[in-house]
């Protein structure tokens, strides 16, 4: 297959209409229905029930989607890695490193001044991005290092090194009748009347069905808690940087957050190197 018939399925499959797609794509709609066909024939299976209607995919076009989408990130992310290879071997050396919005904002200032006292330190550009978008950024090579959290962040097909763990609190609105308590479980949080837990985007930026709020990133949700329209469990190093109008109770059951650095396995960048070691020494 070519990266170019990917490009044109995965558009036609995400549609899931021709003129759509080839308006996404900037063609013309018969050459597209002609390269889905040989796709197809050459594939020898089909990947798009049509209709005069409609169009779906078929159990075989749900897998192409799947990894084309997989196989288009990682010919982006060879372009970018390999281009920011050649600008570090001209003399623009560099790293950018990717963490959600909010987290790890102790540990975060922390590892760039050990790094910058390293010999050959490299400048970092910070890269700072919503709920479980650090994963995604470093797959397709806009990040060359991650901070991850386990386990809301998947790690597969990175090398890592855990750097903290700890314990997670509930965050409740100053004053609420349970911030008094001395600690709660989960079912007390995830249960209470008018405080409905947020709704995150996923990975395709479409939210899950529920009662809670859609946010965006911690400012938002913290201000939501603030007014009384939801509650949260965040990590418990959040207390840090939380303001009087939230409070905070300690979880007995809740999973305990790993945070741990990391890099794509194949990486041979020596500043990426230095990184991690002034991480672990941390």
């Amino acid at each position: 297959m070519e990266t170019r018939e990917l490009r044109y399925f995965v558009a036609v499959a995400e549609e899931l209409h021709f003129g759509r797609a080839a308006e996404r794509l900037g063609i013309a709609q018969p050459p597209l229905s002609r390269a889905i066909q040989q796709l197809e024939r050459r594939l020898g299976v089909t990947l798009l029930d049509r209709t005069n209607r409609t169009i779906a995919l078929t159990e075989a076009g749900t897998v192409l989607l799947h990894e084309g989408r997989a196989a288009l990130d990682a010919v982006e992310a060879a372009d970018r890695r390999t281009r920011r290879a050649a600008a570090a071997a001209s003399g623009d050396p560099g790293i950018v490193l990717v963490t959600k919005a909010g987290a790890s904002s102790e540990l975060l200032p922390k590892l760039l001044d050990a790094y910058a006292a390293e010999p050959g330190a490299v400048a970092v550009d910070v890269l700072l991005c919503g709920p479980g978008e650090q994963e995604r950024l470093l797959r397709d090579g806009r990040a060359d290092v991650a901070l991850l959290h386990r386990p809301f962040d998947s790690a597969t097909g990175f090398d890592t090194e855990e750097l903290h763990t700890e314990e997670q609190v509930a965050v409740l609105p100053a004053g609420h009748p349970l911030t008094t308590r001395a600690h709660l479980r989960l079912a007390d949080v995830t249960a209470l009347p008018g405080l409905p837990m947020p709704r995150w985007p996923g990975p395709d930026g479409t939210y899950p069905d529920g009662p809670g709020p859609k946010v965006r990133d911690h400012v938002q949700l913290l201000q939501l808690i603030a007014l009384g329209r939801a509650a949260a469990v965040l990590p418990e190093s959040s207390r840090a940087h939380l303001s009087h109008q939230v409070a905070t109770v300690p979880l007995l059951d809740a999973p305990k957050v790993t945070t741990v650095i990391a890099w794509p396995p194949h990486s041979r960048s020596l500043a990426l190197a230095g990184l991690v070691r002034a991480a672990t020494r941390l």
